[in-house]
């Protein structure tokens, strides 16, 4: 009796508990709290990729999300199954997904099929095979901006991030149910983002350019607008193991890295020259001159005679120009490469920034050799190619030097501005007349040196080359030498400035001028 008694108390706690428990639940599900989490659970959501703002050019041609990859988003049945095959990229992602049956995700070479249960959605690849301004653009990890511009700008960039999604309404046991509406969502926001000054087709020109190493930079004489800048090696965000393994260093932007400039720096001693009225300077060059015990030999060992400024810069005497120094005043002679951006950083974004490179201090220009190292471009000057371009425009544009930029502005429809930067920035280099008298020079010396490989066929143009000295040497104890030129064209209304290095490229005459004549014929006949 008292086992029957005990039985009958253990089935009525156990009907006291399950109906406290079924109450507790049903106030729950009452509650709009935990029947929105009960409803969100009842959905499985695919989502095939997303879309990320836009990188553009000063036309709007958009440097990323150029291709557009097909996703299939699919429920597996038998006939979905027979119709996608065919058209599958990659077989074992599928076959995993079917072993789970549950609707799953691919990519598929076409966007029209007759099954109702794959659904096709449009995503944005975000960077082709051969990215074009890849140290310009940077890169992302897991839709976070890593590098570059993607960096800088990541906020606006993927401000809205829209999914390509397809979400299934499911039973309690994990079943898609059988005629729910099922809600597609597409990628709409691609349109917004960042436009730069960059021409689209002058950086393809840039980047095509035979360079193992080195540097190219464009610029639009009258405003400053970067309109190409190519570094060489360059990478793909695909292969960003090897960049980092490869000894020629290819995730450097070189057109942001300061190298020894070499003879280009002889414009800078003109200027000072012309400043100081020394511009009918005249010397005799024998091969080599001695300052304070210290021999320097030009490239002539056998000389080159009686030389005046314009044959100086024709046949890059260094002997003219190291004479030349040791009359030349060093506070004014650095004080002229200061105003033409020497030593000074240029910031195009918040990453992206040229080095500032060393411009000697007053103390070391007060040694007589070291001023004789300084007027030929040697000893303890460093420059970028951004920082000679933008000398190059100074020079070309009267005197009235526009500092370097990269960013126009911004977009939210990918066709028109919804905000503009600050209109172009100059300094005031030098005087008109003394512009005009560098131009003269530059433009003699490809224009009447018979042996310049620079001169373009499709426009006058004007330039100056450098065979800039490293001391470094190679196995065989030859020195690397950087092979720079810098120039502008046409010489009538100048629009372009163009500069190139050659990294151990040695000649600038041999391996950087015929880039420059390349890139101004294929700028100059589209």
């Amino acid at each position: 009796m008292r086992i029957t008694q005990r039985i009958f108390l253990l089935k009525l706690c156990l009907i006291l508990v399950s109906t406290t428990l079924i109450v507790n639940l049903a106030l729950q599900m009452h509650n709009p709290k935990y029947f929105q989490a009960a409803l969100q659970q009842s959905q499985f959501t695919v989502t095939a990729g997303s879309g990320e703002g836009g990188i553009y050019d000063r036309n709007f041609h958009n440097f990323v999300n150029q291709e557009i990859l097909h996703y299939a988003v699919v429920n597996p049945s038998a006939e979905a199954l027979q119709e996608l095959f065919p058209h599958v990229k990659e077989i074992s992602p599928v076959l995993e997904a079917i072993r789970l049956k549950k609707p799953f995700c691919c990519q598929v070479d076409t966007e029209f099929f007759d099954c109702e249960e794959i659904h096709v959605l449009n995503v944005p690849e975000r960077y082709s095979a051969n990215p074009s301004a890849q140290h310009i653009l940077g890169y992302t990890l897991e839709h976070t901006g890593i590098t570059g511009l993607e960096s800088d700008y990541d906020s606006l960039l993927r401000k809205q991030i829209d999914n390509a999604s397809v979400t299934y309404t499911m039973d309690a046991l994990g079943n898609i149910l059988p005629g729910a509406e099922v809600q597609i969502s597409n990628i709409e926001n691609l349109n917004s983002g960042i436009v730069t000054t960059l021409d689209y087709r002058i950086q393809e020109i840039c980047e095509k350019q035979p360079i193992q190493k080195g540097a190219v930079v464009v610029m639009q004489v009258s405003t400053g607008d970067i309109l190409g800048m190519a570094s060489f090696p360059d990478y793909t965000p695909d292969s960003l193991g090897d960049a980092l393994s490869n000894p020629d260093s290819p995730l450097i932007n070189r057109c942001l890295y300061a190298y020894s400039v070499g003879s280009i720096f002889k414009l800078m001693t003109c200027a000072t020259a012309y400043t100081q009225g020394l511009q009918d300077y005249r010397s005799n060059c024998t091969g080599k001159i001695t300052i304070k015990d210290q021999i320097f030999n030009c490239h002539l060992r056998s000389g080159h005679g009686i030389q005046d400024m314009q044959y100086a810069m024709i046949n890059s005497c260094n002997s003219y120009f190291i004479q030349l120094s040791q009359l030349l005043q060093p506070a004014l002679m650095r004080e002229t490469a200061q105003n033409f951006g020497f030593g000074t950083q240029i910031p195009l974004s918040h990453s992206i920034v040229s080095a500032s490179g060393t411009l000697p201090k007053m103390k070391d220009l007060n040694y007589p050799a070291e001023m004789a190292n300084f007027c030929f471009g040697q000893g303890l000057l460093t420059a970028t190619p951004l920082q000679i371009t933008q000398m190059t425009c100074g020079i070309a544009n009267d005197g009235k030097m526009p500092i370097a930029h990269l960013i126009s502005g911004m977009t939210k429809d990918g066709k028109t501005f919804s905000q503009k930067e600050t209109a172009p920035a100059f300094a005031r280099a030098i005087k008109p007349d003394a512009a005009e008298y560098l131009q003269n020079l530059m433009i003699a010396a490809i224009n009447e040196n018979p042996n310049s490989r620079a001169v373009p066929e499709t426009v006058l143009a004007a330039g100056k080359t450098s065979t800039a000295q490293t001391g470094h040497f190679d196995e065989n104890g030859t020195e690397l030498c950087h092979a720079w030129i810098t120039g502008y064209f046409p010489i009538d209304q100048p629009e372009y400035a163009v500069t190139v290095l050659v990294e151990d490229g040695g000649y600038g005459n041999d391996a950087a001028a015929p880039v420059f004549k390349s890139i101004a014929d294929e700028i100059m006949n589209p």
